[in-house]
């Protein structure tokens, strides 16, 4: 099988020759990797990625650990490891992208003219060469909060893909150059957030999640489960532009644009009431912030509200992947909004 020269390849790597930790296995390889595993059915192919940003390292451990256990998969797996090279920058799992370089995860749409482009076409060439009956794409959330997937499509194939690592499904249709857009090839894809990067619980999510989908006969048929799956349909991300700083503090800080509370990634996937205040903004007040929903219309004013230099929601919400990283909240979003009933702005 002819894989991308770029991505260094392993094929049935041996449990004996893997280094013993998670992190010594890391530091061995010199680039973004790609491990196939030969299955009981050499008919089907499952993939799993993971390790797209370097600050995640929850499908890593489990990966390594599936590797090191000596398992074997109902399917062939391709296991993909994307930003090793930024994972891999001291201290080890900080850096999201190698800095001064584009986020991994928003490089899998043309053109790939750039290191992280090149690293994502290797990727869809892999995919296209392998034929996986179903991906998914472990991440870590930029903040604390539980485990949720979000996908581009809702039908019983993605419903039954999320339900090997969690009970909650977010439908978007915003396109952003993610893995997870693989879905438009046919390809049932999800990506699977399993809790903040130091979390032990999001690790064990990722292991036990990882072990359901390599060893289940079938992974795109709804199994009986203990939960029900919750969507959550069309969030609209919540921006903050270019110019503006931010800090994350518990007084507001005059030098910045934003001076948001750093207890409020505690709220994610719960309700942020119309009342609760958020932080503090400067003389600009909502113009720092951007919210377009995926109709391309302005909603802003649906989100949050300023009342004397103080930060409102406009309306009680249901708020996730709220970081209090400013890295991440000026490189990507503040946080993702839909209605309190689950439904879009």
């Amino acid at each position: 099988m002819n894989l991308p020269e770029l991505l260094y390849r392993m094929d049935d790597p041996a449990p004996e020759s893997l280094p013993p930790t998670a992190e010594s296995f890391l530091d061995s390889l010199p680039g973004p990797t790609v491990i196939l595993q030969s299955g009981r059915d050499k008919s089907r192919t499952r993939a799993l990625c993971t390790l797209l940003h370097g600050n995640e390292p929850s499908g890593l451990r489990a990966v390594h650990r599936w590797l090191a256990e000596g398992l074997t998969p109902e399917t062939n797996l391709v296991f993909i490891l994307a930003s090793v090279e930024a994972a891999k920058i001291t201290p080890m799992f900080r850096h999201r992208q190698r800095p001064g370089h584009r986020d991994q995860n928003r490089c899998f749409h043309p053109p790939f003219l750039d290191r992280e482009g090149q690293i994502a076409s290797a990727i869809l060439q892999t995919l296209a060469v392998t034929r996986p009956e179903a991906l998914i794409d472990i991440h870590n959330t930029s903040g604390t909060g539980p485990s949720f997937g979000v996908t581009i499509r809702d039908d019983a194939e993605h419903r039954a893909l999320t339900s090997l690592f969690t009970e909650r499904l977010i439908l978007t249709g915003l396109r952003l150059g993610a893995l997870m857009e693989y879905s438009e090839q046919k390809v049932p894809t999800v990506t699977i957030e399993c809790g903040g990067a130091q979390d032990e619980a999001a690790h064990q999510r990722a292991w036990e999640g990882l072990c359901r989908f390599a060893t289940e006969p079938q992974v795109l048929i709804p199994p009986p489960s203990d939960w029900d799956i919750e969507l959550l349909r069309h969030p609209v991300r919540v921006e903050i532009i270019p110019e503006a700083s931010i800090i994350y503090d518990l007084q507001r800080d005059t030098g910045k644009s934003i001076t948001l509370n750093p207890d409020i990634e505690h709220h994610n996937f719960g309700v942020l009431h119309k009342g609760q205040p958020l932080g503090w903004v400067a003389e600009s007040g909502l113009a720092y912030f951007r919210a377009r929903n995926e109709a391309g219309h302005d909603v802003l004013d649906q989100i949050l509200r300023i009342e004397d230099g103080r930060i409102f929601p406009a309306q009680d919400l249901r708020a996730f992947m709220i970081t209090t990283n400013p890295l991440i909240a000026k490189s990507d979003c503040l946080f993702y909004a839909i209605a309190d009933h689950g439904e879009p702005l």
